[in-house]
């Protein structure tokens, strides 16, 4: 399907924005499900101040959808009505090694550059960054932890972008930081971030990743069309224990399947729909519920509309 094309429209109403306005963008190869529709809109901000004034400017009856690196994530296949922004470039892209053992990022950078770049600085206390697939802005916005750490545990401050356009900081206080959560306004778009480490051996840091990348390679089916783990863990209790007890292990539901590897991960076998991930990944959620009265929750962020 297509939506009508705004690009007229947004160009007469912000004639000086420098990044790039595309109608009807396809979405599914910018995920790793590699499903869904289009983008009514698509924009790509030159930089901070570009991403400012596209968004005071922007109507405010045009919703705004933020993407990363798409890995956990499911657009549906009916597309995403209005603007989906996703940050790139240098800009967006950059690392900054500071004195006292802090990096400034772009929210851009892939979780596993930043651990690597980290390693090699000689900054401990990010390799658990290198097991978590996604880049620094999903990691801000959910939380994200793998390996024993999670965001929150280096987290020293981030800068975003409020719907209105205002640029604002952001203190651990106003993060708010749970398990997998964070209170910050979902409309919010993180830009950068400024992280902590501490004093460590380049060579035993990169040793524990690559102890992290090789567990990772043996439980999870990493080299599939997955979106990373589908449900939050739902405490005390592990995913997929839960779901495994419910009979879900290479559960399919048509070109879908619950990993037979980790039944926490949803899989495309090639032909998959977003509708069909999306039903399967409900369907788990029902026979859990069934099985043990426990209610899963998504943890991986579903948008869009479904196809007619």
């Amino acid at each position: 399907m297509s939506f009508p094309d705004l690009t007229a429209e947004l160009e007469q109403l912000m004639p000086e924005v420098q990044g790039r306005v595309i109608a009807n963008q396809p979405l599914a190869p910018f995920t790793w499900f590699r499903v869904g529709g289009p983008a009514q809109i698509f924009f790509q901000p030159a930089d901070e101040d570009d991403l400012a004034y596209f968004l005071s400017r922007l109507p405010a009856e045009i919703p705004v959808t933020i993407i990363g690196l798409g890995s956990n994530l499911i657009v549906r296949d009916g597309g995403v009505p209005g603007v989906v922004i996703r940050l790139g470039g240098k800009i967006f892209g950059k690392i900054e090694i500071l004195p006292d053992h802090r990096l400034r990022i772009g929210t851009a950078v892939p979780d596993m550059k930043l651990a690597r770049a980290a390693a090699e600085a000689g900054i401990d206390g990010l390799a658990f960054m290198r097991g978590i697939p996604g880049s620094i802005g999903g990691a801000l916005r959910m939380n994200a932890g793998a390996h024993g750490g999670e965001t929150k545990d280096i987290f020293i401050s981030a800068t975003g972008v409020l719907r209105s356009g205002e640029i604002r900081t952001f203190t651990p206080a106003d993060m708010g930081y749970a398990y997998r959560h964070t209170d910050v306004a979902p409309d919010v778009i993180f830009t950068h971030a400024l992280l902590q480490g501490r004093p460590g051996d380049p060579s035993a840091i990169l040793a524990e990743m690559d102890r992290i990348t090789a567990a990772r390679e043996a439980s999870q089916p990493i080299r599939e069309k997955t979106g990373g783990s589908t449900f939050a863990n739902p405490k005390p209790h592990s995913a997929w224990q839960v779901i495994d007890a419910a009979g879900c292990r290479g559960l399919t539901l048509g070109d879908a399947q619950v990993s037979e590897m980790h039944c926490n991960f949803l899989i495309n076998r090639g032909q998959a729909s977003a509708a069909d991930i999306e039903a399967l990944g409900e369907e788990v959620r029902r026979r859990v519920r069934e099985h043990s009265g426990i209610e899963l929750r998504w943890e991986i962020k579903r948008i869009g509309i479904a196809q007619d």
